[in-house]
């Protein structure tokens, strides 16, 4: 199995902004995990100015373009939300 991990920068307010997006959101991340495609998915907090997801798949090439299709589609990115993502390779060495 391989993993990419997105990790988005997110804008100062996005807590008090994220609302009216969140559902759109958090409906791309679940259809994602019901295929399999995506293993975990968070925000980091104090202060809340990063979140990460972890996409899995047979091959890293394949993680990683799933990973950037996602991002490409995610409200939170086409609204501001994010103010940079980026996909890196993510070599699990326990769990997975």
């Amino acid at each position: 199995m391989a993993y990419a991990l997105l990790e988005y920068q997110l804008v100062s307010d996005y807590l008090d902004r994220r609302g009216e997006l969140r559902e759109e959101h958090l409906g791309l991340a679940q259809a994602a995990a019901e295929r399999g495609e995506i293993v975990l998915v968070g925000a980091l907090s104090d202060p809340a100015d990063r979140a990460l997801l972890v996409f899995s798949s047979a091959d890293a090439e394949a993680a990683r373009t799933t990973a950037e299709q996602f991002a490409k589609a995610d409200p939170y990115v086409a609204n501001g939300l994010v103010t940079s993502w980026a996909v890196r390779p993510w070599n699990v060495v326990i769990g997975g």
